[in-house]
């Protein structure tokens, strides 16, 4: 059952990781993302957001190769050093999607859940393929939304990763399962900023949802990891990269968000978007095509 967004809690400090995996280098990808979680957990972040498949890079030109040279179980050595930054930082751990190995001989694009004590408390598997990056050749596809409770904390977390959430029935499945909080890393890639601007706004104020994107940023995609509030407002971003000059150095935005007092607002001022909507209205369908007379 959803929390009461009313109930009073404390404001949570996020942390979004953004920065240029390199494609090809996963033990210095890693390195990255063990520094940037340790900043995190240094500056007193409950939860930190990785972005999509930075273990192996986001090159489409290699992406297939590319995970399978660094595609691991999710319990194996990757895993466990994510497992021991959640426990040690003491903090909710979304790290970003990596390539799965999975029990089947699949490689899945997957974002792993940690808790607090770094326990592996969720997996989504990416389930919209990107097809003009070649996703369809390089990994399988997952089999739809993900949500796990979170406890009192972070309430029903939904998870999505990149293109899973261009799709309006991603946001609104997640919102029918509790989620009024959803994680999504992605590899958004530059050219495509328009659809970062108008979707994901308008998923978090037609559901009453916080959605926290992060970005890769360099190597073709653009930054600009944001969270936006359940009213539809981007109330904290990173930066943007327009594709030309050096890429910007790894990034650490922070962020202070009050869940409750967010929700309990969305749902003062447009819980209508949601609460009456007409889902079994019949189509009424015309047509005015000319017919030939009889003669």
């Amino acid at each position: 059952m959803a929390p009461d967004p009313a109930q009073a809690r404390p404001p949570l400090r996020v942390g979004l990781a953004q920065w240029c995996a390199v494609p090809g280098d996963p033990a210095r990808n890693l390195g990255d993302a063990a520094r940037l979680i340790t900043r995190a957990g240094e500056a007193g972040c409950r939860l930190v957001v990785l972005p999509e498949l930075w273990a192996s890079g986001y090159d489409p030109t290699t992406l297939a190769a590319d995970l399978r040279a660094c595609a691991e179980p999710l319990d194996g050595p990757r895993g466990e050093r994510l497992s021991a930054l959640a426990a040690e930082h003491e903090l909710w751990l979304a790290a970003g999607s990596v390539p799965e190995h999975a029990a089947d001989d699949q490689i899945y694009n997957t974002l792993a859940l940690y808790d607090p004590s770094g326990r592996l408390v969720a997996s989504h598997r990416k389930f919209h393929r990107y097809l003009p990056g070649g996703e369809d050749r390089a990994f399988a596809a997952g089999e739809g939304p993900t949500v796990c409770d979170c406890g009192p904390e972070l309430g029903i977390v939904g998870l999505s990763v990149c293109y899973d959430g261009d799709f309006p029935e991603t946001g609104r499945a997640l919102r029918e399962a509790g989620a009024r909080f959803v994680l999504q890393p992605a590899a958004y890639e530059c050219g495509a900023e328009s659809w970062w601007e108008r979707l994901y706004p308008a998923t978090a104020l037609t559901n009453g949802q916080w959605w926290i994107l992060v970005n890769q940023i360099g190597e073709g995609c653009f930054g600009a990891s944001r969270v936006i509030s359940p009213l539809g407002e981007v109330v904290a971003e990173a930066r943007r990269w327009d594709g030309e000059g050096p890429v910007p150095e790894p990034e650490l935005l922070i962020a202070e968000l009050d869940l409750a007092g967010g929700l309990a607002q969305a749902d003062a001022e447009a819980s209508s978007l949601f609460e009456e909507r007409i889902t079994d209205a019949p189509v009424r369908s015309f047509s005015a095509a000319v017919r030939a007379r009889s003669t």
